[in-house]
């Protein structure tokens, strides 16, 4: 039977209608899921040089040859600065922002801390930095600071800092970097094995400096950065030491009757930067670095810096210059144009301790596109951003639960999601200016909780990297289409990597299912040695009949089937204890962390006894809301750490955690004391990148930590 035209008619526009339904209502379900963004994990990232076991593994990006400089014909860090000025001159590169004004705040029980409120920030040109920095290395040589004779600088990251160093790199002078915030005994250490002539300075340290004066007998010029915060502090120096301004030393080089002082460039093989170590296990080492393995270092991290850096990028500058991380951050926006704006962790985000409430952060006025950071830093924020949704409505904590896994989903699939990117992370990204599209870690292992939580709270990848200061930062960085957790990528385009049976540890390049032992690097990349220390370098680096440099890091690893390396021990970590097990306290510690109570947690181990203790740093939101709970009266912070109950709550915690995450029970500690004070550098209990000085907190708690075994 045939149908009439209206008939026909009115169907087409049924199914019209049902075609244009079904469009309209999959729209907003295929942004919600978005494109296929990401790549899908590749199934060999690196592989074996040979089919023999302890074969090293390299990229397949670069398998026949390592790199060793990113661009053709520049091998030392003044060439590479001379041709971004020459191809970037008028472009911003060193940016700081103004202090507007300081005020105190007082807090509600009676301490006053110090707040700022800042401005804009203002730029210097490559052209201008160039000028800059030239006049200051003439300026120097002219006060006779001589070719390859060592100087320190010993200052927080600052674009002052940069300066300095680049004037050193073109006149020759090799580095010597330690950290703002070191001791007095690893700093004075530093200096006199150096055997320095001059200092390049913060002029508020030159206080700390004036004291030294007398442990420093080589010590002749300081040259101090910024403004001298009290003139008493040039009263503690020596009369046979000459101060001078930073202004000084570059209006000497800039005059006529001194441009003469211009002295040949380095070469690859000269020293450019002596970087003296944290000091985690005692007073820290100097690391020689080459011009050479810098150039190396840096082309394999470039690699992985997809899609590439240029001269738009914003970087945000702010973890220590003397960490070799930031170095080759920093070096890296150098060599491509980008600009570097300075901040620190007191003012970096609008919630930083040091911004006055209702202003804003260095990151929102800045807007970085690339930024690195140390795990610990991110373990902030994502518990700052947890807590503030658990403060929140019921009804918005099960939807941004909702929104997280659906999301976490995705990204696992290589989807992304930008309608939730759009409406419920955006307010997240902003926290770090709205624009950052790639963050790398190092310094420390990445939790994956903390890992997943930047990739879908922030829209962007965040990529664990591994590599050592002996090995210029680099040695394995993750893609960025790669979303797996837990691992550091394979190795990058100037190393390769190998495995060495750890016997004492039980892991072996023939265990299954993947191979296991201790790491080992070697490449253009890895660095000279140790500093006046022939038995440590002997130790740890080696060269093969190829001429070729390892570098043995004590860090025990896996290597995956597809090339990747995971972080799985390490042998200084390893405690035997009574009845024969290795407790690897890294490990317990990784694990620990993640208990909502605290902040820093270190596991202690005597071989005498068959379990582990514990010390902890609390945080004090959360544990006086436990003790709330547990109807405990007193707001003085030492008795709450010292409860008895809230320590047994805090240890039970710890237990179930410790369980949830399959650690053994002799893994588990027994016995907790929750510290009140704070652990930070100046205490000299953790490194400037925050991770633990073993020995120095072993130290300041002996008697702590004996009475927990005596109970």
């Amino acid at each position: 039977m045939e149908r009439s035209i209206v008939e026909s008619v009115f169907l087409f526009s049924l199914n019209l209608a049902g075609w244009l339904w079904g469009i309209v209502s999959f729209l907003p379900w295929y942004y919600l899921v978005g494109r296929k963004q990401y790549r899908p994990r590749s199934k060999v990232q690196a592989r074996r040089v040979s089919q023999f076991p302890g074969a090293p593994y390299r990229c397949v990006e670069r398998f026949d040859s390592l790199a060793t400089s990113l661009y053709d014909g520049v091998y030392t860090m003044d060439q590479l600065f001379n041709r971004a000025v020459n191809l970037y001159p008028y472009r911003k590169c060193l940016g700081t922002r103004e202090v507007l004004r300081e005020e105190d705040e007082v807090q509600a029980n009676g301490r006053v801390f110090k707040k700022v409120v800042c401005g804009e920030y203002s730029w210097l040109t490559y052209a201008q930095v160039d000028a800059r920095a030239k006049a200051f290395g003439r300026g120097l040589a002219v006060l006779g600071q001589q070719t390859k004779e060592n100087i320190v600088i010993f200052s927080e990251t600052k674009a002052d800092w940069m300066i300095c160093a680049q004037g050193c790199f073109a006149q020759n002078f090799p580095i010597v970097t330690v950290y703002a915030t070191l001791g007095d005994e690893a700093l004075v250490h530093a200096l006199n094995e150096t055997e320095v002539r001059f200092i390049i300075t913060d002029g508020s340290l030159l206080g700390k400096l004036s004291a030294l004066t007398d442990e420093l007998p080589k010590l002749e010029h300081v040259v101090f950065i910024g403004n001298m915060v009290k003139k008493s502090a040039m009263r503690g120096f020596s009369r046979r030491i000459n101060i001078h301004s930073m202004q000084e030393v570059e209006e000497i080089g800039e005059s006529d009757e001194n441009s003469s002082f211009v002295r040949k460039g380095p070469s690859p093989d000269d020293i450019a930067v002596i970087m003296y170590t944290s000091g985690s296990t005692g007073l820290g080492k100097g690391v020689l670095i080459s011009h050479g393995a810098l150039m190396a270092g840096l082309a394999g991290l470039t690699s992985r810096v997809q899609p590439g850096v240029s001269e738009k990028d914003i970087y945000v500058g702010y973890l220590p210059l003397a960490h070799v991380l930031e170095l080759m951050a920093e070096t890296m926006m150098l060599a491509h144009g980008a600009c570097i704006g300075y901040s620190s962790p007191l003012t970096l985000s609008d919630q930083a301790s040091k911004i006055k409430k209702g202003s804003k952060g260095d990151v929102s006025v800045l807007r970085p596109t690339l930024m690195t950071a140390v795990p610990v830093i991110m373990d902030r924020i994502r518990h700052n951003v947890m807590e503030k949704v658990k403060e929140g409505p019921r009804l918005l904590q099960v939807f941004f639960s909702f929104a997280y896994s659906y999301k976490l989903k995705q990204l696992k699939l290589g989807y992304d999601t930008p309608l939730l990117n759009k409406f419920i992370f955006s307010k997240m990204q902003n926290l770090l200016g709205g624009r950052v599209r790639q963050i790398i870690s190092g310094g420390a292992p990445l939790s994956e909780d903390t890992q997943y939580f930047m990739n879908v709270c922030f829209c962007c990848p965040v990529g664990q990297g591994y590599g050592l200061t002996e090995t210029c930062a680099a040695a394995t960085l993750m893609h960025v289409w790669d979303r797996t957790t837990g691992r550091v990528g394979p190795p990058i385009i100037s190393t390769e990597i190998k495995l060495v049976d750890w016997e004492e540890g039980n892991y072996t390049k023939h265990d299954k299912p993947y191979p296991r032992g201790e790491i080992v690097i070697g490449g253009p990349s890895v660095t000279s040695g140790y500093y006046k220390n022939p038995e440590k370098t002997a130790e740890s680096y080696e060269v093969d009949r190829n001429g070729q440099r390892w570098f043995h890091t004590g860090d025990i690893g896996e290597l995956h089937p597809d090339g990747c390396l995971k972080i799985i021990d390490r042998k200084k970590d390893i405690v035997k204890l009574q009845a024969g097990e290795y407790v690897s306290l890294g490990k317990v510690e990784a694990a620990l962390s993640h208990s909502q109570y605290i902040e820093v947690v270190c596991i202690y181990a005597q071989s005498s006894h068959s379990y582990v203790v514990c010390l902890a740093v609390p945080r004090p939101k959360q544990l006086k809301a436990l003790a709330a709970s547990l109807g405990v009266m007193t707001d003085e912070w030492v008795q709450l750490c010292k409860n008895k109950a809230i320590t047994e709550a805090v240890l039970k915690d710890l237990h179930a955690l410790g369980k949830a995450k399959r650690l053994e029970k002799f893994e588990i500690p027994q016995r907790l004391t929750l510290v009140s004070e704070q652990w930070t550098p100046d205490t000299e209990l953790v490194t400037a990148s925050l991770k633990l000085k073993r020995m120095n907190i072993t130290a300041h708690y002996r008697e702590v930590l004996e009475a927990m075994y005596s109970h």
